[in-house]
């Protein structure tokens, strides 16, 4: 298996599916999609840690974002105070000429994040910067929870709130003072108690999960049965956006999810293991 080489390969345009395992795509997308489909290793087991390998240099490429980890916000991975608990002194700003915060634009409350189409919308709104940019990238949330049939996504909704109190204290000027140097020192030493705790990890998932089908049918069946549902409803979409683009299309993820694989639950930094390092590649045709 060879690593992603997600900018040296040749595309003019990348779908990355946020959380997206290897073995479920498999399984699903020719329902969807025709293409040649390989088995990548990913640069990283989350969001921030693939960003901040993955794109090092000066890219000329137009970023739909609906995870907020890649925004236009212009604040560095490890100063962001909403999740990202990370020593990545990394801005997609810096490194990416035009990203655009589709998980602000296209955010659905009731959904509790970004759905599909909202990317899409966000595409065909910024037709100019697509093309005066040599590549663009959609970076659509789905599988990733909340799970959209279910409509009670929680976990992101907590990162919305985070991202509108950090933009208004940097509009301030208001650091947070003592208290939030305080929180900035114990909250990644809470967080790695907590991911390694498996209990911990499962009790952040129950939180997107319907609690009978949990108690019918244990956490990785319930979890899995509305992941592939998620996955599923993003390559509907993906499948219609394909139709209509010209040139060279690549489907991938920046990295999976895990469901009580070696004790870990959906996906953390620098855990390297294969449900979460290896992703799709597919060469649409």
């Amino acid at each position: 298996m060879q690593d992603q080489h997600f900018l040296e390969s040749e595309w003019d345009y990348c779908l990355v599916l946020d959380a997206c395992r290897y073995d479920v795509f498999s399984e699903v997308y020719d329902d969807y999609l025709d293409g040649t489909l390989e088995k990548r290793w990913s640069t990283g087991s989350s969001t921030p840690e693939w960003a901040y390998r993955t794109f090092t240099g000066d890219h000329d490429i137009a970023y739909f974002s609906g995870n907020p980890f890649i925004n236009d916000l212009g604040i560095p991975l490890n100063e962001l105070k909403w999740g990202a608990s990370c020593d990545y002194e990394w801005t997609a700003s810096d490194h990416i000429s035009n990203v655009f915060d589709v998980w602000k634009s296209g955010w659905d409350d009731d959904l509790g994040t970004v759905p599909p189409e909202g990317l899409t919308e966000a595409f065909y709104d910024h037709q100019a910067a697509v093309k005066e940019a040599d590549r663009t990238v959609l970076h659509y949330m789905q599988p990733h929870a909340p799970y959209l049939a279910r409509g009670k996504g929680q976990k992101l909704k907590q990162i919305q709130k985070g991202i509108r109190k950090q933009e208004e204290a940097e509009e301030s000027g208001d650091n947070g003072g003592a208290l939030a140097s305080l929180g900035d020192t114990l909250r990644p030493k809470v967080e790695d108690k907590l991911e390694g705790s498996e209990l911990a990890q499962k009790a952040g998932l129950w939180l997107e999960l319907d609690p009978t089908d949990v108690v019918t049918n244990g956490t990785r069946e319930a979890a899995m049965a509305l992941y592939e549902e998620n996955l599923r409803i993003a390559l509907e979409s993906v499948a219609e956006l394909v139709e209509k683009l010209d040139g060279r299309v690549i489907v991938t993820a920046d990295h999976g999810e895990a469901f009580g694989e070696e004790g870990v639950w959906e996906h953390h930094i620098e855990t390297h293991i294969s449900p979460l390092m290896e992703v799709p590649w597919l060469e649409v045709e």
